[in-house]
């Protein structure tokens, strides 16, 4: 099977595609095979008019990270937090750089910097709260430009991916995963994630070769 797009009408959205998410920070959030993403992602942005990327940022001193009182996946009180994670993206270490071969975050058409906040921990990189309220300007931008269509790959599946292809979905837009360019933190999660986006409408391939101009 085989998609076709418009590539005037077309932006790939490279999500949080950062060195905490992969094994070169053992001790953040590492995914298995997401420093291998960065062909496919590059690949994914010559089927694009637009280019779009998003990182974390986060502070030691957030709310949600995680310590001996608050084990990992436990319970945060709070609006726009959820539960516990290790401490991750932080601003001037490793964790926070995106993938060597992605452009700098000035070389994309436009960028997210999400999560700067103490009390704040979004997914998604179209909002900045959970209740989906307070924009980050990216589905301002896709409108604005006449985008109909985003081609999203980064990291993790389960997690940022999921909810910003949700978002994305659930503000018109035809949404295209390409599997080559993400990976997820445990497969019952991406499962369950791939579920929940068929069943909105996102589209999935496996490579840009099932794309067609």
């Amino acid at each position: 099977m085989s998609i076709t797009i418009n590539k005037e009408s077309t932006a790939s959205f490279d999500v949080d595609a950062q060195k905490t998410f992969t094994p070169l920070c053992p001790d953040e959030l590492p995914v298995v095979g997401g420093d291998k993403i960065v062909p496919a992602l590059n690949q994914q942005a010559k089927f694009a008019k637009f280019r779009l990327g998003s990182k974390d940022a986060h502070s030691t001193s957030a709310i949600w990270v995680a310590d001996e009182e608050h084990p990992i996946f436990s319970e945060v009180s709070g609006d726009n937090v959820d539960i516990c994670w290790p401490a991750h993206a932080v601003p001037s270490t490793t964790g926070f750089e995106l993938l060597d071969g992605l452009p700098h975050p000035k070389e994309y058409n436009y960028f997210v910097w999400k999560g700067v906040e103490l009390d704040m921990h979004p997914y998604g990189a179209c909002y900045h709260d959970h209740a989906q309220l307070l924009s980050t300007g990216a589905i301002d931008y896709l409108r604005e430009h006449d985008v109909d269509t985003v081609l999203v790959g980064g990291l993790a599946l389960d997690y940022c991916v999921k909810v910003t292809a949700l978002q994305l979905a659930q503000a018109g837009f035809t949404v295209i995963i390409n599997l080559a360019s993400t990976r997820g933190m445990a497969v019952e999660t991406v499962d369950l994630a791939i579920e929940e986006l068929k069943s909105v409408g996102v589209f999935f391939i496996n490579s840009t070769d099932e794309l067609r101009l």
